[in-house]
């Protein structure tokens, strides 16, 4: 059985193509600026001619968003080329996971109950580098423990920029050196160890209010950055929210 799950982001749209609970392929789209549906039809037709993606052998297809003017015109879209009903999935979509926030992010929400799927022995925490930096903790029986938001690091890089005369854009990269000598280097430095410091920091205050030594995932567009960098993060997972997803649209079949 083919499904493609979609994730509709505030900075992207990242697809997947699933055989089953593998995911055979993924690739991500621009969320800006927002298409018409049928712009949004023709930029997903090419996109399946690139990978090779045959829409009528499509059994389902499954959307979780967070931007909601875009949830409907992906919807139409997605109608045109398949002939199917997505199954649009959030919050309230029964799984596993207790999410206790009439609040909670459909994209936290998938993250926890990818966690809950893949790991189901003690405590995890899941943290998102996305337009925002998200930490969601989850217990073995699916109990939501609590969730941080914090601004995201490619989106601090952005407003450095922006907001600054002389500050260039530069490669989010492990920079040589912690003290760095030119712009570029000084800026890596910052935003790699000052973000990873963050991320340390939230794993070792969660740890010690959770009484446990959580198994750490990392997921979202910067996450392999961060990852060879510390032994508190154990997994780094691109396709991590996507796999959620997938999981909440078998659960909503």
């Amino acid at each position: 059985m083919l499904t493609i799950v979609i994730n509709i982001g505030n900075t992207n749209i990242r697809f997947g193509l699933f055989e089953g609970e593998e995911c055979r392929t993924s690739w991500i789209l621009n969320t800006k600026p927002y298409r018409t549906s049928d712009e949004l039809q023709m930029q997903f037709t090419m996109m399946y001619q690139t990978h090779h993606i045959d829409a009528s052998t499509v059994d389902k297809v499954v959307i979780g968003s967070v931007v909601p003017q875009l949830t409907y015109d992906i919807t139409r879209a997605i109608k045109k080329i398949h002939g199917l009903n997505p199954v649009v999935v959030n919050r309230e979509t029964a799984s596993g996971v207790q999410p206790k926030s009439k609040q909670m992010g459909t994209d936290i929400y998938a993250n926890l109950v990818a966690a809950h799927h893949l790991y189901p022995e003690g405590k995890k925490i899941i943290f998102d580098f996305g337009t925002a930096l998200t930490a969601s903790c989850i217990d073995a029986k699916g109990e939501t423990l609590g969730v941080i938001i914090a601004p995201g690091i490619i989106t601090s890089l952005n407003s450095l920029i922006h907001d600054t005369a002389q500050l260039p854009e530069i490669e989010l990269i492990k920079p040589k050196k912690v003290l760095g000598l030119d712009t570029v280097s000084c800026m890596q430095s910052g935003m790699v160890y000052g973000f990873l410091g963050m991320v340390e920091g939230f794993i070792d205050r969660i740890n010690a209010e959770v009484q446990e030594d959580c198994f750490v995932i990392a997921t979202g567009g910067v996450s392999h950055v961060y990852k060879p960098l510390t032994e508190k993060i154990h997994v780094a997972d691109r396709l991590h929210t996507l796999k959620g997803l997938y999981y909440l649209g078998e659960s909503a079949s």
